[in-house]
């Protein structure tokens, strides 16, 4: 058993620490006729020594209290009241004075939420008055904290209050003949007054009176009922809840239900309005499996008496789902009938969560705010063990790796660290809201999973069994959990060593960010390794000034360790099987280069000559073949593919380049989802695609046996990969494939809709979005797509059918918004206009499931409105959807129409004008879960609209209009409103849509804000002492609507030129956080700086290849050689640290930039040494390390690192016998003259990266008579291997080739070499390094679209007079254009 944890001294305690609520009784009447709710509450209270207790009660009427029977005296301030006052408003002039003043209001309000409201005087004497008591609470407030629950002697005290609800518009709703409570967070004191904190929990009895017709169904197990002899009759519902839980899980839910019990769990019950009952018969059929898998799983049986679900309509809950405890509410949107298809698998996972949630969460409570994250992970861990189980292994690897890759892009901020205090303080309790929430909760799962693969499924089986069976044994008190406690678990249990859980949880629960992985690899065929470069990186950057503001700098010291335990497994498939080598380390150096042996051998085959008629590179005219480096990765490697972190066993972002035939490979062969995925995101991303890649793309769509949710992201690859350069083969393989499915081949049209075959079905369903996703050159869709979409939507057949067709045909109206319409395609809109508008008709008579068919209509309407709005007359499209605001219709319906009228309102007017009728809207909106959705929908636009950089002026009477309503009881009513509305105000100032980091101090701008501390009363002075230093984060689920996180580009700086167009130069500021620079769809390359804080990033627009320069300097003297230490060697290359490899099979880079590129370094014995140099024919494969030392005074080294794998057509043809080729001068019999000239010809231009930073690293020749050693040690190994080719002419030939072209060399270098001499000028020799600057090169753009660079020279000149200053480099660049093979 863990050891319970130590309260620290700085732990802050919780509300009301003296004051302990033992046990409550609440009885209470509701009149649905006349909107009323009044009754009582008892509660069994240990009161403190300093005689008052503090309760929080909001939008009651308190009629009277008693303490033990005796009247007392009291004292209740609601903390929420409207405050008018137009001065307030005056500082509210620009953007961030309104996000300023709506940071403080906010932050103002959530911190008087904490305090108690109703103070009551529970002393002997309950007459005294309450003038006197702030001399007493000072006299006693010692005592107050020091009281504990475990003292044996304690005041109990019974307080009985007698009540009413004011408004039932927060904490509980009237909604017809409904009425329902939500558990929003601290709105559980707006019904009944109680203890509204997590801290607090105790036993209930609840009673409910309604009327004869009704039913009451509230937490806990049904004792029994009463009827009582009033006319018309009343029923009393008696509820008992034995096990202790927080006052928010406090659930009430009365209507006319219609209750089904459960046929398989008689302890389950299910619960809805008479028009739904068909559809939760269907709906709930599976639920007993979900109930008896967990049972099974932790080992002991359902810790509540009951469990009841109640579903309601969408418009009356503010969630799709409430808690509550042994109950929960969800909205009937969730409800199916038969033959629904799509709704199935998101249904049962929602409802196994809510289970889920009952065990973790509601039963199991979270020690302190730090700790909600382990009881969010561990509810959606136990739903991820039902999905395995009841949906398949491939749907559960597939959505936690698409989970994964969601964290990894969102988790850059301090609101996404776990269990950081700063984080939790900051937050308020709103940490499940918006993107941010679902982000925490994906990630709480990850790392639990990531723990439960270093321990193995059993053992952390056992874990979750010990934590539950614990907390039935020991009662209250072990029902809480902390992380503490967890990762003794782990350790006792999970056999875990303590200091790599230590640092598991440093690096993942406490800190934010993740791993960003980036290999590459050659394979050296000579000694059958496989060499590995991996640059690893972080995706968020220290926030130094947050930390500052906060006052927390050390843990966002943290954040700055690249370092994460472990080491991560590359998975290596050869032809003689799998292979996992655990070598990776994710600690120490961010740069590795590893050696993986292979196990397989090839066998020797004789090289084979090129057929008549074949290009040089092997290739054939008359069909399409790989590239020749494709081909070799089969005819000379073992490899097949390789895969790094195959089991997922961290939370990283991998970049993998391999050549086109293994991703082939891993597409084909590996039988894992993750692999599918991976591949064909990487097939998708390749910046010229062959034939052979869209066939393959196409027999994994064709593949009945493949996971249908692979195949899905295949056929979006094809769609991505249609285009005239590959004579539109994808979208003819989508237009094929659907037909073969779907198509009668006798009359060429459609047969009548099958959908008995799910997975087929869901694929082809998809099918028709994804030809609508084809572009031609000028952006449009083709003429073949739009007719086959319009097609389908004509001669669709649901006859015979037995499941429904209104998701089939949602998504064909959808894929016609997609469709781009050209000057041609247009004449065809008119016939997709009155396919839609029949659509609408018919769901107006026959409203289809939940409106999902007249919601796609009204979205497509505005796509096509908005695309076309020269053409077409917006008003009059304003005119077509605005009836559907109408109240009468579907809640989804008005929802849908009100954002299509905003979204053409930011079109037409701007953002201030759609933030006016957003007000408008919002008013009007009734129901909370509608005021959520367009606060959401808003937020999009003014993500869109791109913050602060915007032109779109807003007048201040509209940030006073927004700042009103943050103010307002409506916000007040809807938390998830309120905090949607700061976000909306955060980023119209160009801030993150979160709470942290915002600084405390901004507070004081307001003004006025904080006017209800001011109060003249014992309750102001009693809030202040009994508020708790420390905000409680509640727990809910993570049903709400998500957000999406606007990119942030960098500055792109255009050198204008009058004669030729340059390329853009991205300028990396000097800061301290990494720039994110976007490129493409989804990828997204971060820029750090080195230590000179300065780096310049050549970015070709939009294209995949990037050049790579490689300069290489050499200093000379008049009286100096090769011997001389003023000779030393700098090379620099331009290739990025945080470089995107991004063009898949073409080429494989990776440069580690230096730990100082601002001095100069050296090589102590060596150069570069080439691994596996194969540069014949068609690849260039090749791996490379370099150990240098710093030519100054320090002791610092600097290394680079650089792994290529080429497979482009480009590098297929012969090199030229240029001398001044690089690979022509690492020939170590160059004399010192040829390596001097040879040290300025080194510029190679490699046009296969897509972005570049500049980097360093330095060769410098000494030590030659070790050279010599290793010379001779080279030839003696030479003679020994070529010792039984002495027969063999070919070995002759090749020899005397290969001297007679080192003396042609020597002779070329020789010549050039007297010239060099003459323009060399002697520098002075100084302690301090000579800078050397480089002279701006301008780039054209068709150097690197078409042409290759090629070597030219590097002159370097220095006048007498510049003896001390920086030699001037002047580059040419020549470019030589090559017939695309």
């Amino acid at each position: 058993m863990a050891k319970p944890r130590k309260p620290k001294n700085d732990d802050a305690k919780p509300e009301n620490s003296g004051a302990i609520v033992r046990h409550q009784k609440l009885c209470l009447s509701i009149d649905m006729d006349k909107r009323h709710i009044y009754g009582y509450t008892e509660l069994e209270i240990a009161v403190p020594d300093i005689g008052f207790v503090g309760l929080h009660a909001e939008n009651l009427g308190i009629e009277s209290v008693l303490v033990d029977g005796e009247p007392t005296v009291f004292e209740y301030y609601p903390t929420h009241q409207s405050v008018e006052d137009e001065k307030r408003w005056s500082s509210v002039s620009t953007l961030s004075s309104a996000a300023d003043f709506a940071s403080a209001a906010y932050i103002s309000a959530l911190e008087r939420e904490l305090g108690p409201s109703l103070l009551i005087n529970c002393n002997i004497d309950c007459c005294k008055p309450l003038k006197g008591l702030p001399e007493q609470l000072d006299q006693m407030n010692m005592e107050n904290v020091v009281q504990s629950s475990g003292e044996a002697k304690q005041n109990v005290k019974l307080v009985r209050i007698n009540y009413w609800v004011e408004k039932a518009d927060t904490g509980i709703h009237f909604d017809g003949n409904v009425v329902h409570t939500d558990n929003q967070i601290r709105r559980a004191r707006c019904w009944f007054p109680c203890v509204d904190d997590n801290s607090q929990c105790c036993c209930y009895d609840l009673e409910f009176t309604v009327a004869n017709d009704f039913v009451a169904v509230s937490t806990g197990s049904l004792l029994y009922q009463v009827l009582s002899k009033d006319d018309p009759p009343r029923r009393t519902f008696f509820y008992r809840l034995d096990i202790p839980v927080a006052a928010r899980w406090i659930s009430l839910a009365v209507a006319p239900f219609e209750i089904l019990p459960d046929h398989h769990i008689t302890v389950i019950s299910h619960m809805c309005l008479p028009p739904n009952l068909s559809k939760l018969c269907n709906t709930v059929e599976f639920f007993h499996n979900a109930y008896r898998h967990y049972e099974d799983y932790l080992n002991v049986n359902f810790p509540f008496g009951s469990y009841k679900q109640v579903f309601l309509a969408p418009e009356v809950a503010i969630s799709s789902s409430s808690l509550g405890a042994s109950m929960s509410i969800f909205t009937s949107q969730v409800l199916f009938n038969e033959k629904i298809i799509d709704q199935t698998i998101d249904t049962s996972i929602k409802l196994a969560f809510a289970l889920a949630r009952q065990w973790f969460g509601v039963y199991i409570t979270a020690a302190a705010p730090n700790d909600e994250w382990l009881l969010d992970g561990l509810a959606g861990f136990l739903t991820d063990t039902f999905i395995k189980k009841f949906l398949g292994n491939n749907e559960a690897r597939y959505r936690r790796y698409k989970a994964n890759c969601a964290v990894c892009k969102a988790d850059d901020t301090g609101a996404t660290a776990l269990n950081s205090s700063p984080s939790c303080k900051d937050l308020y309790g709103t940490h499940y809201i918006g993107l941010y929430g679902k982000v925490r909760a994906w990630k709480s799962v990850a790392i639990l999973q990531l723990l439960e693969k270093q321990m193995g499924p059993e053992s952390f089986r056992k874990i979750l069994q010990t934590i539950v069976i614990r907390a039935q044994d020991t009662g209250s008190s072990g029902r809480s959990l902390n992380t503490k406690e967890f990762r003794h678990y782990a350790n006792k249990v999970g056999n875990l060593e303590r200091p790599f859980l230590k640092e598991f949880f440093l690096r993942w629960v406490e800190s934010r960010g993740c791993p960003v992985l980036r290999m590459g690899f050659s394979y050296n065929k000579r000694k059958n390794i496989v060499e590995l470069a991996v640059v690893r990186e972080i995706t968020a950057a220290p926030d130094l000034n947050a930390s500052v503001a906060n006052g927390n700098l050390d843990s966002d010291k943290r954040d700055g360790d690249f370092g994460w335990p472990g080491m991560m497994s590359i998975r290596v498939y050869e032809l003689d099987g799998m292979y996992d080598h655990p070598v990776l380390p994710m600690a120490g150096e961010t740069w590795q280069l590893l050696e993986i042996q292979c196990h397989s051998k090839l066998a020797t085959r004789r090289s084979q000559k090129p057929k008549k008629g074949s290009k040089p590179d092997g290739s054939d005219d008359n069909g399409d073949v790989l590239p020749a480096v494709d081909m070799r990765s089969s005819m000379e490697s073992p490899l097949l593919w390789i895969r790094a972190d195959p089991e997922m066993e961290y939370l990283a972002e991998i970049h993998l380049n391999q050549p086109v035939q293994m991703w082939i490979n891993q597409l084909e062969k590996d039988g894992d989802v993750v692999a599918q995925a991976q591949a064909i995101a990487a097939l998708e991303a390749l910046p010229q695609l062959s034939f052979s890649v869209v066939n393959t793309l196409n027999n994994f769509l064709s593949d009945s046996k493949a996971f249908w949710r692979v195949r899905i992201e295949a056929a979006f690859a094809l769609a991505n990969t249609a285009s005239e350069e590959t004579d539109w083969a994808g979208l003819f393989h989508l237009i094929k494939f659907y037909r073969s499915r779907r198509f009668d081949a006798n009359i060429g049209l459609p047969k009548p809709n099958d959908f008995r075959d799910l997975a087929e079905y869901f694929v082809l369903e998809a099918i028709p979005h994804a030809v609508a996703m084809v572009r031609a050159t000028d952006k449009k869709s083709p003429r073949e797509a739009i007719e086959f979409v319009l097609q389908l939507l004509k001669y669709n057949d649901n006859n015979g059918n037995p499941y429904s067709d209104v998701f089939w045909l949602a998504a064909l109206v959808q894929s016609v918004g997609e469709l781009e319409f050209g000057q041609q395609s247009v004449l065809l809109l008119s016939s997709l206009l009155k396919r839609i508008d029949r659509l609408l008709q018919f769901d107006r008579l026959m409203p289809s499931y939940n409106g999902i068919l007249t919601i796609s209509c009204i979205h497509t309407l505005t796509q096509i409105a908005l695309k076309l709005s020269a053409f077409v007359c917006l008003d009059q499209v304003l005119e077509l959807i605005k009836p559907f605001r109408d109240f009468k219709t579907m809640w989804q319906v008005q929802i849908e129409a009100s954002g299509a009228l905003l979204n053409i309102e930011f079109h037409r007017k701007g953002i201030e004008a759609a933030l006016l009728l957003f007000i408008k809207y919002v008013e009007e909106e009734p129901s909370l879960r509608g005021q959520v959705k367009l606060a959401v929908h808003v937020m999009q636009l003014c993500q869109i609209r791109g913050g602060s950089e915007s032109n779109d002026h807003i007048n201040n009477s509209t940030l006073v209009a927004l700042l009103r309503l943050l103010e307002s009881r409506m916000a007040f009513n809807n938390v998830i409103l309120r905090h949607h509305l700061f976000c909306i105000l955060q980023l119209l100032a160009g801030r993150n849509p979160t709470l942290y980091g915002v600084p405390r101090d901004k507070k004081s701008h307001v003004g006025d804000v904080e006017t209800f501390s001011e109060q003249k009363n014992i309750f102001a002075a009693l809030v202040t002492e009994m508020k708790s230093p420390e905000v409680p984060m509640d727990n809910s689920n993570l049903s709400h609507d998500g957000l999406a996180i606007p990119e942030t580009l960098n500055e792109v700086v255009i050198i204008p030129n009058n004669n030729e167009p340059k390329v853009p130069v991205v300028i990396a500021e000097a800061s301290l956080e990494a720039d994110i620079v976007s490129n493409g769809r989804d990828r997204k390359m971060p820029v750090t700086l080195e230590a000179s804080k300065e780096a310049d990033a050549i970015s070709n627009s939009h294209e995949r290849k990037m050049p790579v320069f490689k300069i290489r300097v050499k200093q000379t003297t008049a009286n100096s050689r090769s011997g001389d230490d003023n000779n030393r060697t700098v090379e620099k290359s331009q290739g990025g640290h945080h470089e995107t490899v991004c063009g898949v099979g073409s080429s494989v880079s990776v440069d580690a930039p230096q730990r100082n590129s601002a001095e100069g370094v050296s090589i102590s014995n060596q150069n570069l040494e080439e691994v596996n140099s194969c540069h014949d024919r068609g690849s260039r494969m090749t791996a490379s390390i370099g150990s240098a030392k710093l030519a100054s005074e320090g002791d610092n080294f600097g290394k680079e690192l650089q792994c290529t794998a080429d497979s482009s057509k480009i590098f297929a043809h012969s090199q030229p016998d240029d001398p001044s080729s690089p690979s022509i001068m690492q020939d170590n019999n160059a004399d010192a003259e040829a390596q001097i000239y040879a040290s300025r010809q080194i510029l190679h231009v490699s046009g296969h990266y897509i972005d570049g930073g500049l980097l360093g690293k330095v060769v410098s020749p000494s030590g030659e008579k070790e050279k010599e050693k290793k010379k001779d040690k080279k030839k003696k190994r030479k003679r020994d291997e070529h010792r039984g080719d002495q027969d063999d002419p070919e070995y002759f030939e090749r020899k005397r080739q290969k001297k007679e072209k080192k003396r042609k060399e020597k002779e070329l270098a020789k010549l050039r070499t007297d010239d060099a001499k003459a323009s060399s000028v002697e520098w002075q020799s100084k302690k301090d390094e000579p800078n050397i600057k480089l002279t701006p090169v301008d780039l054209k753009q068709n150097e690197f679209s078409g042409s290759t660079p090629l070597i030219t020279t590097v002159e370097t000149r220095a006048g007498p007079s510049q003896s001390g200053s920086a030699p001037i480099l002047k580059i040419k660049i020549k470019s030589r254009t090559f017939k695309s093979s």
